[in-house]
């Protein structure tokens, strides 16, 4: 018995165990909602704005593990959900994006019109450099192979979002059973496994260093290797770093894991990673705000090996990475400790020095002061981390949320952290908290927010009223958009100009917009409503907002930064030379490897 094109949509689903599917309703993908609604397998997740969907797809995904979908129509909801669609291409996660278009009489791809149809226009050659797969289903009896095929090539190797275009005329089309074709995937999709002697190599090279380190990135849970953490740190004994994106694979409070290394790393981080004299680093692509600047200066006395699933970022630092090696770092794992056998020659005295540097720089430190009547960010961040619970799920939203809660926050086995770390959008929170909760049965959800990134997707806010997902929204306030403020103040002087309220910029009363969407609102000014509002906070069954008010011109530290030589002139110093900068004697007395020139002359 034939039936609609959509209704096997709805089938390809079901046969995925997508419970969830985020989007918005129109004339371009009605017949897709329809088919979706009336099998009542999964559940459109309706959102007020298409990128919300995109992100939320993302979260869904890092929370379960499930390859979900944004259903979007054709025009302007086919470009709004270019943002999330653009978060998930750089942060490798993977995810099912399907448009609808105008009937396909007007989408032949030798149509030259810049105008469709009704709202109309290429959406596949928009969204083709950054999704893995595009494709334009001409053929109603093409639509399963269609959404197979990019299901399959979303999950494969380096994950990524991939983008089926429907025009609606093809979503109503009846089509038989068999004739229906299928996508059959190839034995060539294998992933990329190292050479035995790539790991002898690295094997050896961590044994016979000095001072290694692991650098441990996001694509290892990307990989479903996770669990295989525990297990090399308990056999190789190596000091290790994680990336900001997989800070929450390993216990915080591990005795061999010593934080985050990167322009906004922790002092105790940075310097294990530039006394080094071998990195290995798997799963994370190296990104600038880790590495730093200069890649000369990289930890300058070390060799370097890369693991990556994508040989275009294993090899891109090449000036530096003496060894590159493509393959799922899970693989690599599992390879590296096959190969171990008996153990490693002791690291003692590397770790003792590491440990040294731990106790010696602890993550809050004098710079995080609560100043002008206000409460610090930083601890903040760490008195909230104390009312966290087992299996807290906590995402941010960028500025202070992401900077403050990525250089401070520990989290245990069982918890989670996500966030937008390479396309780094102002808005991200508010939908990525939607599809982690989607993703854990309605479960709750701790979102970090700003003023300014809650005014980008303000409106989900009643998406989560409507379903009373158990999200607890903090909002930072500090008067607009404070990152940018320090860069004007580095660049300009000190001119500000749409950063706050004086020079163009503003944000509501947040106690007065929850009221607008009936959520419980707190508000925090100092330490003692801390400790009354943030249990209160945590015990709430529904959403929350709570608004926590910070200094307006708050600093980010340790950092690094711009600093003035004693002639006056201005230099980027190497990364263990970070601000506020260290007398010179103490920082000499931390580098092993020695002091940077540029450091000498500061």
């Amino acid at each position: 018995m034939s039936k609609k094109a959509s209704d096997f949509i709805a089938d390809f689903l079901e046969s995925k165990k997508i419970k969830h599917v985020f989007g918005i309703v129109g004339a371009g993908n009605a017949h897709i909602f329809d088919s979706i609604y009336s099998k009542g397998y999964t559940e459109i997740v309706c959102v007020h704005h298409e990128q919300a969907a995109c992100m939320a797809m993302q979260t869904y995904y890092r929370t379960s593990g499930t390859i979900t979908a944004s259903i979007l129509t054709t025009g302007g909801g086919a470009t709004n959900g270019v943002t999330g669609v653009v978060s998930a291409w750089m942060d490798s996660i993977p995810g099912l994006i399907i448009a609808g278009n105008e009937n396909s009489k007007y989408t032949q791809p030798d149509n030259p019109l810049r105008i469709w149809g009704v709202q109309g226009y290429n959406s596949t050659a928009m969204v083709e450099k950054v999704t893995k797969y595009t494709s334009r289903v001409m053929d109603p009896a093409q639509v399963c192979f269609e959404l197979e095929k990019a299901y399959h090539i979303a999950g494969e190797g380096r994950p990524g979002p991939c983008w089926v275009e429907i025009p609606m005329n093809i979503q109503s089309a009846l089509v038989e059973p068999s004739q229906m074709a299928s996508f059959v995937r190839k034995k060539s999709d294998d992933l990329p496994a190292p050479t035995d002697s790539q790991v002898n190599l690295i094997l050896e090279k961590i044994k016979t260093a000095k001072r290694p380190v692991f650098w441990l990135g996001h694509g290892i849970r990307l990989a479903g290797a996770v669990g295989q953490i525990s297990t090399l740190l308990e056999k190789l004994q190596i000091p290790t770093l994680v990336s900001w994106a997989g800070i929450d694979m390993v216990d915080s409070d591990h005795p061999l894991v010593f934080g985050r290394a990167g322009t906004y790393g922790q002092r105790a981080a940075n310097f294990v990673l530039q006394n080094s004299d071998f990195v290995l680093a798997i799963g994370t692509r190296l990104a600038i705000p880790q590495i730093g600047y200069d890649l000369t200066e990289l930890a300058r006395s070390a060799e370097i090996a890369c693991v990556d699933i994508d040989l275009l970022e294993a090899n891109k630092l090449s000036s530096r990475v003496k060894y590159p090696v493509q393959c799922d770092a899970g693989i690599f794992i599992k390879a590296l400790l096959e190969v171990n056998s008996g153990k490693t020659v002791s690291k003692k005295e590397w770790l003792d020095q590491c440990n040294v540097y731990k106790k010696r720089y602890p993550w809050i430190g004098p710079e995080h002061k609560d100043e002008g009547g206000f409460i610090n960010s930083y601890p903040f961040m760490e008195r909230l981390e104390r009312h966290f619970k087992p299996k807290q799920i906590v995402v941010t939203d960028m500025g202070t949320a992401l900077l403050s809660g990525h250089q401070v926050l520990k989290f245990k086995s069982g918890q989670r952290l996500m966030t937008s770390t390479g396309l780094g959008e102002m808005g991200y929170g508010l939908p990525a908290a939607m599809g982690a909760s989607f993703a854990t049965q309605q479960g709750e959800v701790l979102c970090l927010n700003c003023d300014g990134g809650m005014m980008m997707n303000l409106q989900e806010l009643q998406t989560i009223v409507h379903h009373q997902l158990p999200i607890k929204i903090v909002v930072f306030n500090n008067d607009g958009y404070l990152m940018i403020k320090h860069t004007q103040k580095s660049l300009f002087k000190g001119r500000y100009s749409g950063t706050d309220k004086k020079s163009g910029v503003s944000c509501p009363d947040f106690s007065a917009v929850a009221k607008a969407f009936g959520i419980p609102s707190f508000r925090i000014r100092s330490w003692e409503d801390f400790d009354q509002v943030i249990p209160q906070v945590q015990e709430a069954v529904g959403p929350v907002i709570c608004e926590v008010f910070m200094h307006p011109e708050q600093y980010f530290y340790p950092k690094l930064s711009l600093a003035v030589k004693s002639d006056g002139t201005l230099v980027s110093p190497p990364l263990e030379d970070l601000s506020p900068l260290l007398p010179r004697d103490e920082l000499r007395q931390n580098m092993i490897v020695g002091m940077h020139p540029k450091s000498e002359q500061l």
